[in-house]
């Protein structure tokens, strides 16, 4: 069609990741912002993953995937996913788009696009993005609050925007992926 090769984002996945930071413009004045403003919302780390979760929990199509066979939330699932959320937030506080950062989220998007076991199967790649907007939203709640400067609230959230739907895209790539045997 337009004579560029086609490959999968995820076999230059250093490259895909520099032309989706180009393409939404996500530079070293962003990277510098969401590292200055990641305290704000690393200090609310238990209340954004307990947050998130009860969502989950909410809608029977995001809850299978945290409940026991008798439907009551699977606690020690809980606190584990928790736990991991928590971790990647740490992780993409630090704002580092470097080649392991990269293989961790790809590798995050394989286990919820690959998923041969546990609860619920599979997560569908619509609530990938949904739950990217959940912290969006969230993010962007925080710093309202939290920064007294409207304007530094602002282009937090932008910065931090940018940041997570580059992290989508890797995400998703997962979705790209042949399946074993498929």
């Amino acid at each position: 069609m337009n004579g560029e090769p086609r490959y999968l984002p995820g076999a230059d996945l250093e490259g895909f990741l520099r032309e989706i930071m180009s393409f939404v413009g996500f530079d070293d004045v962003d990277a510098a912002i969401v590292r200055r403003t990641a305290p704000t919302l690393l200090k609310h780390e238990r209340a954004i993953t307990d947050a998130l979760y009860e969502h989950f929990l909410k809608f029977p199509a995001t809850a299978r995937f945290f409940l026991l066979p008798d439907g009551t939330p699977d606690q020690p699932r809980l606190e584990r996913r928790k736990h991991s959320l928590g971790r990647w937030l740490q992780e993409t506080a630090e704002a580092a788009l470097t080649h392991d950062f990269s293989y961790y989220l790809l590798a995050i998007g394989l286990s919820h696009s690959h998923r041969s076991h546990g609860p619920g199967g599979t997560v569908p790649p619509h609530f990938m993005v949904a739950t990217m907007s959940l912290a969006q939203t969230a993010f962007a709640r925080i710093f309202q609050e939290e920064l007294a400067d409207l304007g530094e609230a602002f282009e937090a959230s932008l910065a931090w925007n940018k940041l997570l739907l580059i992290q989508l895209n890797v995400l998703l790539i997962g979705y790209l992926l042949p399946r074993q045997g498929g």
